[in-house]
């Protein structure tokens, strides 16, 4: 640049700048002839779309644009060339019944290149498609320094390199730094386009926000609201103590509209005292018969407060075996039942439990959860199943006795949020219960834990409980921070596995 520049405005684009727009684009495109749209061409895009038509501006002067069409998913599918997709310059293509912003040009004056001048163009053509609910931008990107490597390279090739870095090409380099992937490789897409030889890459950016059925009720919820219950073990009575503890905590957190109560495991452990003179064995084997009475009872409270309840887990027998357990109790009246799939020795050793064969993720009505029972969080391998099947939110009731049982929950969930790019909450049982054999302590902290990136808190930890008190954490999470950081984070950990080295599987 020969002088500073005082002003930059990015605007939409109006007919009084023809001639400044008309100007530079002769000056962008020295090498084919007669490129630039005549003025009755930019009056009938200003007619049919003009929130699609963007300009930049340095010192009043137009040194820059981006003009749009939207189309048709189908007619994007199908092999087409720059008169096909513009109807013949005509622009007859455009709907507002599309799914597709189509990018049918944009450019920079040369002297004002180097200023990323066209990155803002760019990223107001992505708010502008995440504003209207199009799937994706769509365009087709010329490759103007091919011609110089036709003779050695295919344009797959030549493509390829592009993206290793090890030439450089003024368009495609630009576009893939934009969050742009190539979709396929068009040829005779522009005619005149010598330096191209006549192939463009078509190339798109998907719209991680994109609704393909928005609706009016029941919409997917961005932001959820998480109620976290730490559980003080008391000496209960009877079953009807029990409920109406349960019940207290559940009013208090649906009091805040949460969508979710999250209860510990094992927190029904004080009900287990009118056994304590039979073997542990045989008194979690008695516990067990309360499971059905509880689940029916959550049933009937995630109805009445409107709230979708963790409950925790419980001993559950089945065919003579012994498994820890818990349901989700949806709000709209269903249930589904998640089992441990990790048994620690000492539940083996004093209560001879089953570990659960079945590894799932549960639909709710504010997107796809995942639940693991303490133990289960420190196996990295059930989690990154779970995200691969689409889970947002991770929940992890559980018991610790000691604060080193305790850390090893935390530390494990902290590092399942951060490699599967998801929130993790956790709840845990507080206090002493002195009368029951193989319950006496435990020490927990509730928390929420986030991925590590600019969005969330730097230390990975959305809010965290007062350790070892009974109380409830009220946390909201917002998902769309999620899909942010799956597509644009500093790191993108689920993208960038090697598949080509190893993968992961169920086995049934």
């Amino acid at each position: 640049m020969s002088h500073a520049i005082k002003t930059v405005e990015l605007r939409n684009l109006q007919l009084e700048d023809y001639k400044q727009l008309k100007n530079s684009m002769i000056e962008a495109y020295p090498e084919m002839e007669n490129s630039y749209w005549q003025e009755s061409q930019i009056k009938e895009l200003l007619r049919i779309f003009p929130a699609g038509q963007l300009v930049i501006v340095v010192d009043g002067k137009v040194v820059g644009s981006a003009l749009s069409l939207i189309v048709k998913d189908d007619l994007v599918d199908k092999s087409h060339d720059y008169k096909t997709i513009t109807g013949n310059f005509t622009f007859s293509t455009h709907t507002d019944k599309g799914e597709i912003l189509y990018g049918i040009d944009v450019f920079i004056h040369p002297q004002f290149r180097g200023l990323r001048l066209g990155r803002r163009l760019y990223d107001s053509r992505k708010e502008l498609c995440e504003q209207l609910n199009l799937k994706s931008i769509v365009f087709a990107g010329r490759i103007p320094n091919y011609g110089k490597y036709a003779q050695e390279l295919t344009p797959k090739a030549y493509i390829e390199k592009i993206r290793k870095k090890e030439l450089h090409d003024p368009v495609l380099s630009f576009q893939l730094s934009n969050d742009f992937h190539v979709m396929r490789v068009m040829k005779n897409y522009l005619s005149g386009d010598k330096s191209s030889k006549e192939f463009a890459v078509l190339l798109e950016w998907n719209n991680i926000y994109y609704d393909e059925s928005p609706k009016a009720i029941n919409a997917p919820k961005r932001i959820i609201r998480l109620g976290l219950v730490q559980w003080q073990m008391r000496s209960l009575n009877n079953l009807e103590e029990f409920f109406n503890q349960a019940e207290f905590f559940i009013d208090a957190v649906s009091g805040y509209e949460s969508d979710f109560a999250l209860f510990p495991e094992l927190f029904i452990a004080p009900l287990m005292a009118d056994y304590n003179h039979l073997s542990e064995a045989d008194a979690i084997r008695e516990l067990a018969k309360y499971a059905d009475a509880i689940k029916k009872k959550f049933q009937e409270l995630a109805i009445s407060y409107n709230i979708n309840i963790i409950t925790g887990s419980m001993p559950f027998l089945e065919n003579d075996h012994l498994y820890n357990v818990g349901f989700l109790c949806k709000r709209d009246g269903t249930n589904e039942m998640y089992r441990k799939i990790h048994i620690t020795p000492n539940e083996i050793f004093h209560w001879g439990m089953t570990g659960g064969d079945t590894i799932q993720t549960f639909d709710t009505d504010c997107g796809k959860i995942g639940i693991v029972i303490c133990y289960d969080v420190e196996f990295p391998e059930l989690s990154r199943l779970m995200a691969d099947e689409g889970m947002n939110i991770l929940f992890v009731p559980f018991l610790t006795d000691t604060q080193n049982g305790y850390t090893r929950v935390k530390h494990c969930a902290q590092a399942r949020a951060i490699e599967n790019e998801c929130y993790v909450a956790i709840a845990g049982c507080v206090g002493n219960l002195p009368k029951v054999n193989n319950m006496d302590i435990q020490y927990a902290q509730a928390a929420v834990f986030t991925p590590s990136d600019f969005a969330f808190p730097s230390n990975g930890i959305k809010a965290e409980a007062t350790p070892n008190t009974e109380m409830t954490l009220i946390v909201d999470v917002d998902v769309d921070l999620l899909k942010e950081l799956h597509e644009h984070g500093s790191v993108q950990i689920m993208k960038d596995r090697r598949h080509d080295l190893y993968s992961l599987k169920k086995i049934k």
